[in-house]
């Protein structure tokens, strides 16, 4: 995996090394410009034991030492794990490109520490239409931004949101179910596994408090389905995505790991494209 022409490979480091990472892994050895330089997960023994079965011979190492090996890591962990990978990243001025987005909204005092020490958080959401748009809207004078997401009911039903209020998931199959209304940073906080959507959509936008979050189960559909509905000064927009489901895990969108490539092939090009 080493890079060709003028421009070296970029090293990646990877923090966490489940389905996501091994979809990663799996992309990188087609793309000479990039270069797996080191692993870390909770289980280090165990993600060696993954890593010599990929073939993939790096480093497997705690948290805090990714930066020891590459400037870019990619946070591709879980929502517990996000503070023990990011943080001793943005402290030693990386890059890290971040999946499990919805910790962030309790942990956004990272973002004061990436501004202190001249690192940088950076937001992988392909699961959500129109971020770009969002971010030119914002510059005009954003009026409102509404998320409508259509859930599978399984992916739903283990959250203590829907358990503690006894809500009854069964009729998703046949209609979809109301769950959750309210902002951002209380979807964040009332999903913190699973709605990482809302965050990225907050922070690109007007905000956790300010951005309204419609979450209904619907077991009609064969993936996540998010309408986003957004009213500015310069424009007024209606998106919507229709994600479909990892063949490794069903809870998760198959467009994460390609929303990742994508972030770091912005990285690693000569030409930048989109706001």
């Amino acid at each position: 995996m080493t890079g060709t022409g003028a421009r070296p490979a970029m090293r990646i480091a990877l923090g966490g090394f489940g389905n996501v990472a091994g979809q990663l892994v799996e992309a990188v050895r087609t793309r000479p410009e990039f270069e797996i330089a080191a692993i870390s997960a909770r289980d280090l023994d165990a993600a060696r034991r993954r890593a010599a079965q990929r073939g993939l011979n790096v480093p497997v190492v705690p948290a805090d030492r990714l930066c020891d090996h590459a400037r870019v890591i990619v946070e591709c962990a879980t929502y517990d794990a996000f503070r023990t990978i990011v943080e001793p990243a943005v402290a030693a001025g990386a890059h890290v490109v971040c999946v499990s987005v919805g910790a962030l909204g309790v942990n956004l005092d990272l973002v004061d520490l990436a501004a202190e020490s001249g690192g940088t958080i950076h937001v992988a959401s392909g699961a959500l239409p129109g971020l770009d748009i969002l971010r030119a809207a914002r510059e005009s004078g954003l009026r409102s931004v509404r998320l409508v997401s259509h859930i599978r009911p399984e992916s739903l039903a283990h959250e203590a949101w829907v358990i503690d209020r006894g809500i009854d998931l069964g009729p998703a199959g046949h209609e979809p179910v109301a769950v959750f209304s309210g902002s951002a940073r209380e979807a964040a906080r009332s999903f913190p596994r699973h709605f990482n959507v809302a965050v990225a959509l907050a922070l690109a936008g007007i905000g956790l408090d300010e951005t309204e979050i419609e979450v209904l189960a619907d077991g009609q559909l064969a993936g996540a389905r998010h309408r986003v509905h957004v009213v500015s000064d310069a424009v007024e927009l209606e998106m919507t995505s229709q994600n479909r489901p990892s063949r490794e895990n069903s809870r998760t969108s198959r467009i994460v790991a390609p929303s990742i490539l994508a972030a770091l092939g912005e990285l690693a090009s000569p030409l930048r494209i989109g706001s």
